[in-house]
């Protein structure tokens, strides 16, 4: 009975409570504005920055130091889409990335496309030890010349198609080997080897890939390189992600947006036990980020049915209260978790390299040994629910004792229990003085009695 009360006072708080719904409509409005306005500043600043700069033309330099995502795409995107020749000289990619999602790394190649397109050369620089892999390799090669330091290596290239069919996998790795062969081709680059580095997974260093032509050439820092290219003399402008760039970068990771929503279930579905309502609150805003990442990526549809059976199973607890519907349901959410980065019912093309590694694999560690925890802790709540010993008032509902004055039904009266008076309403028959009665609730400090049945 105790958590069934507890459910209706969440349900209360949730739906009905009006400063609760003030809060979290609060909340969203204040959330909508500093992503817009940081949004309108990471779009504008940039460009303005550059496009402002009259008295000479500009190089502008975007650090390509993280994964291929949203965040980086929305980077190229705030920098490279209304820049003209007018004002830019040169754009310089300085790279050393190890890649990311396909759908983000083809709206990058399309940026340089378009930049190239405004008679502004687009160059990618790969530092003394950096990388220029997967993903990031599709980019330097659209690049009007692609320039590496010691030590660095561009690809392997091959695209992973999680949970998809083999036929998948060949058609996504002979759509990505057409692209790179095209643009090496566009850019007077070895095509054969480009298109190796796709089929056969393979990476070149520098001095191998300067050898075959699959670049254009050599320097052993930014600063050489710009002074080769004849740009020493420009304006150099440097780019790095906004604040809104790295949130949309953060929510770019579908085993954090599976844990997000996951968390958010779990933190509804323990607030049913707590009635703290806040706990409410943080679940909504959990799920929320988690979606809000998923339609990022383009989530698999697939995943977030996964999750939404998670969901079922973890309150489907709340009924058996046996701890396997929760287990099963933790289970279930780490299967929805990996399914948000596979290929069904999704525009994304796939990741390179695979987004799973050992982080995704200590996670579903984690949320399995989170599950059994929470069985154990559930079923001590429930276990103090059904115990009566309560202090005070409460561990004297069901007892039995004396009325110690007349009390008419729904009046106010006085009851012995173990020589201890108690005030007390009638709320049954008439009762009369030094009659026995029974304890049938209370309520504040006063009891709720009736006449005892006498069989």
């Amino acid at each position: 009975m105790r958590g069934k009360y507890n459910i209706y006072i969440v349900y209360y708080y949730i739906v009905k409570s009006k400063s609760v719904m003030k809060m979290l409509i609060i909340l969203t409005v204040l959330l909508f504005i500093v992503v817009s306005y940081s949004n309108f500043n990471s779009s504008s600043n940039t460009v303005n920055n550059i496009n402002n700069n009259t008295s000479s033309k500009s190089v502008v330099v975007i650090n390509l130091t993280e994964e291929i995502d949203p965040g980086s795409s929305n980077m190229f995107r705030a920098t490279l889409e209304n820049i003209n020749s007018s004002y830019v000289k040169a754009v310089i990619i300085n790279m050393n990335t190890p890649g990311g999602i396909l759908e983000n790394m083809l709206s990058m190649v399309n940026f340089i496309n378009e930049t190239e397109a405004k008679g502004i050369s687009v160059y990618t620089y790969v530092p003394d030890d950096g990388m220029a892999t997967s993903a990031g390799s599709y980019i330097a090669m659209a690049s009007t010349g692609i320039y590496m330091g010691n030590g660095s290596y561009i690809g392997p290239s091959t695209p992973i198609v999680v949970g998809g069919t083999s036929l998948e996998e060949t058609h996504t790795k002979n759509a990505m080997a057409s692209l790179m062969e095209s643009m090496a081709t566009a850019h007077n680059r070895n095509e054969t080897a480009a298109g190796i580095m796709v089929e056969n997974n393979t990476a070149y260093t520098e001095s191998q890939a300067l050898k075959i032509n699959l670049i254009n050439g050599n320097y052993n820092s930014l600063n050489s390189m710009i002074h080769g290219k004849n740009l020493s003399g420009y304006k150099i402008v440097y780019v790095n992600e906004s604040g809104y760039d790295q949130f949309l970068s953060f929510l770019s990771n579908s085993t954090v947006d599976g844990i997000f929503i996951l968390l958010g279930i779990l933190a509804i579905f323990l607030d049913f036990y707590h009635g703290s309502v806040i706990l409410s609150v943080i679940g909504v805003v959990l799920i929320v980020l988690g979606l809000l990442g998923a339609e990022l990526i383009d989530a698999s549809v697939v995943g977030l049915i996964f999750l939404l059976f998670a969901a079922i199973l973890i309150f489907l607890e709340l009924k058996t209260q046996h701890g396997i519907a929760l287990l099963a349901g933790m289970i279930t959410g780490i299967i929805g978790i990996y399914f948000l980065a596979s290929s069904y019912y999704t525009s994304n093309p796939g990741y390179s390299p695979s987004p799973f590694g050992v982080s995704f694999y200590l996670s579903a560690i984690l949320i399995v040994i989170l599950g059994i925890i929470l069985i154990f802790y559930i079923r001590k709540i429930v276990k103090s629910y059904k115990r009566k010993n309560f202090t005070g008032a409460e561990a004297l509902i069901g007892t039995d004792g004396v009325a110690v004055n007349n009390m008419p039904k729904n009046e106010n009266g006085f009851v012995s229990l173990d020589g201890i008076k108690w005030e007390a309403i009638n709320n049954g028959d008439n009762i009369n003085a030094n009659d026995a009665i029974t304890v049938i609730g209370r309520t504040g400090i006063k009891l709720i009695i009736k006449k005892k049945d006498i069989k």
